[in-house]
């Protein structure tokens, strides 16, 4: 069982946290996290009956074997800074910050250790989240397969090269958000035709979880399974033909090619920053 430290104890973070416990990647002796805020710490360390350092990423960089880096991304060369003179080549790094690249990461630690970065997406709060992860050359294979046993416990993980991740980023990073607003509109669509706002909320989200598991454990593409739907002349192919008409799968394929353009411009961004401040 390794020594993990989570650097920043946010939403994600806390969310890894959980994942981590339950699944027994390590127990409560084996797991520290750090938080700027003294109450968040107290929250923290609360819930979940772990050490919560208030600004030591240092301490806990020091004691660490496996370090989760889940900072904003404006605050990881701080951090990294911070660190720096504790981070040794046999520790892993895993940064969760989106529009870091590993590059910059090397750059800024200035010596050789595996690195991993990856983007998990909101839902692993509820263990059911959407994890893609990118590394570096000096990754052995039992680090990966630890690396990825740590995302499992907080719902799908996938490898993928780095130049992807922009890819990632805009279709499930931010894709919650799109769904969320799909089930709002449902929603509302159901209080406009007369239904009460519990039932049409609790039809819609059992709508969007039901059907996103036939997709998992049928494996079919999901425009068979729409055909399964549609009946000739019936309601559902009615109802097809308005979304086709007002362009529903050109916008979404849109929003996910307009959203990896914003994170690639974010990336260059993020570098150019930290490149530019005296080290």
């Amino acid at each position: 069982m390794k020594r993990i430290a989570v650097i920043g104890a946010g939403n994600i973070g806390a969310a890894m946290i959980g994942g981590i416990l339950k699944s027994g990647v390590a127990d409560g002796e084996h797991l520290v996290a750090t938080e700027a805020s003294p109450e968040r710490a107290d929250e923290i360390a609360s819930r979940f009956s772990i050490p919560v350092r208030v600004r030591q990423n240092r301490e806990a960089a020091r004691w660490a074997e496996v370090i989760i880096l889940a900072v904003k991304p404006g605050t990881v060369a701080s951090v990294l800074e911070e660190m720096r003179e504790e981070l040794r080549p046999e520790q892993i790094l895993i940064s969760l910050a989106a529009a870091v690249p590993i590059g910059l990461i090397e750059k800024l630690i200035q010596k050789p250790m595996p690195i991993f970065r990856a983007m998990p997406n909101i839902p692993v709060v509820v263990d059911e989240g959407a994890t893609a992860v990118a590394c570096n050359g000096a990754v052995t294979p039992d680090q990966r397969r630890l690396v990825e046993e740590i995302f499992r416990a907080v719902g799908y993980v996938v490898f993928v090269e780095e130049e992807l991740m922009h890819a990632v980023t805009a279709l499930s990073g931010s894709g919650p958000a799109y769904i969320y607003m799909v089930i709002e509109a449902l929603i509302d669509g159901g209080l406009k035709m007369g239904l009460s706002r519990e039932v049409a909320t609790r039809l819609t989200e059992q709508t969007v979880l039901g059907a996103a598991k036939l997709v998992r454990e049928t494996g079919l593409h999901p425009a068979i399974l729409k055909d399964q739907v549609i009946t000739p002349g019936g309601v559902t192919i009615s109802a097809i033909h308005e979304l086709e008409k007002h362009g529903l799968r050109s916008m979404l394929i849109s929003a996910i090619e307009t959203a990896t353009m914003q994170s690639r411009r974010l990336t260059e961004s993020i570098t150019a920053r930290a490149l530019s401040k005296p080290s």
